[in-house]
């Protein structure tokens, strides 16, 4: 019989300030996400949204904040993604967040966890 599963009630308040944790970290990974979805696609439109800062209070994101290792780099955890490319062309939404998530499995085995991903063909 498995063990019951153990509720999260939410980490401790965090007292720091948010806005100062790794911001050059941040935006280097920031950078390496652009740059593999640019080589990755022929994007027309690319924007790139850092959410990391609105899960602070939640578990895996708590444990960078208080400095346990949970990703090394200190980069993004929850991401947004809005693209625009030629390369979704006859795609259901499935096969291009496929193609955005396996563009990005480096990140992901880095700690990026959460990633809300807008793929559109030029013309929708």
């Amino acid at each position: 019989m498995r063990a019951p599963a153990k509720r999260h009630l939410g980490a401790p308040p965090f007292t720091g300030s948010i806005s100062a944790i790794g911001f050059s970290m941040s935006q280097t990974s920031l950078s390496a996400i652009r740059q593999t979805l640019e080589q990755g696609l022929t994007p027309v439109f690319l924007e790139l949204e850092d959410e990391s800062h609105k899960h602070a209070g939640h578990a895996g994101v708590s444990h960078q904040l208080k400095g346990a290792e949970h990703r090394e780099d200190g980069g993004v955890t929850h991401l947004r993604v809005r693209v625009v490319a030629t390369d979704f062309t006859g795609k259901s939404r499935i096969e291009r967040h496929r193609i955005v998530n396996g563009l990005l499995q480096g990140e992901i085995a880095k700690g990026l966890h959460a990633i809300a991903i807008e793929a559109k063909a030029p013309g929708e």
